[in-house]
């Protein structure tokens, strides 16, 4: 391997947003009064969109949960693809995983100015399916640059069982990302089967996500592994949703982003 490639790093900023589908709440009886924007494509969600697409456009690389990928409440509009082009992304690729009878779906995204070399995703384990991963790589081989979005489950033993699948996916990848909305703080006891089995690092610090209208829960988290370099991160309001979107920015090493 070339020493000086290996040296030599790249900056990256890193953004992962759940949009809730561009519904805006904004206190906890929203989900009552409001829960008609779940079902249906009135409202303001191209606005919200729009203002997504301003905020994400500042990122190279974004992970998305709750895109919804053409259903009716979002006007059958596939929410990544929109967002793509609505702020500069040559690439695009997301993972539908819940679909409510046409009426709302749900998926992962991801946005990129990088191309990658190529986009897996996985169904996870879980007691109500409809969870998934979404792994893109942007360097060849093991030691290539690997980022994934995920959205955990809301229960405890759901949790652990995706944790100990998405661990055995990145356990062999040295410059890995995981991003996403994952349902718990990182300090729980099932965020440790990432931690022994792969490389990930619990986050320096604590950002609270969660409710987006007087955050007190840090449930939306970045982790990298200690190969990797990053600093900055902080919240930012989403325009929509009921969470915060969180950014990073990541230092990469040059030959972790080389194809063969």
């Amino acid at each position: 391997m070339n020493t000086a490639a290996q040296s030599t790093r790249r900056r990256l900023r890193l953004l992962s947003a759940n949009i809730q589908a561009g519904s805006s709440t904004r206190r906890y009886s929203d989900y009552v009064t409001r829960s008609w924007s779940h079902a249906l494509p009135a409202g303001r969600k191209h606005f919200a969109l729009d203002a997504i697409a301003r905020m994400a456009s500042g990122h190279d690389i974004v992970g998305l949960q709750e895109a919804d990928p053409g259903s009716l409440r979002s006007g059958f509009t596939n929410q990544t693809h929109y967002l793509a082009e609505r702020a500069g992304f040559d690439y695009w690729s997301h993972q539908p995983n819940r679909s409510v009878g046409g009426v709302a779906s749900s998926a992962n995204g991801l946005l990129s100015r990088l191309r990658p070399v190529d986009v897996t995703d996985h169904p996870l384990p879980g007691r109500i399916p409809g969870r998934g991963v979404l792994m893109a790589r942007f360097g060849a081989g093991d030691d290539g640059l690997v980022v994934a979005v995920a959205h955990l489950s809301l229960g405890t033993n759901s949790r652990r069982s995706q944790l100990a699948f998405i661990a055995e996916l990145l356990h062999e990848h040295p410059n890995a990302v995981l991003m996403g909305d994952f349902n718990c703080r990182a300090d729980m006891p099932e965020m440790g089967l990432l931690y022994q089995r792969t490389r990930l690092q619990p986050p320096s610090c604590e950002v609270h996500t969660f409710p987006a209208w007087k955050p007190d829960r840090a449930i939306d988290h970045i982790l990298v592994t200690d190969a990797l370099q990053c600093d900055g991160m902080c919240a930012h309001p989403a325009a929509a949703s009921d969470h915060l979107a969180l950014s990073v920015q990541l230092d990469v090493p040059e030959q972790a982003l080389l194809a063969a």
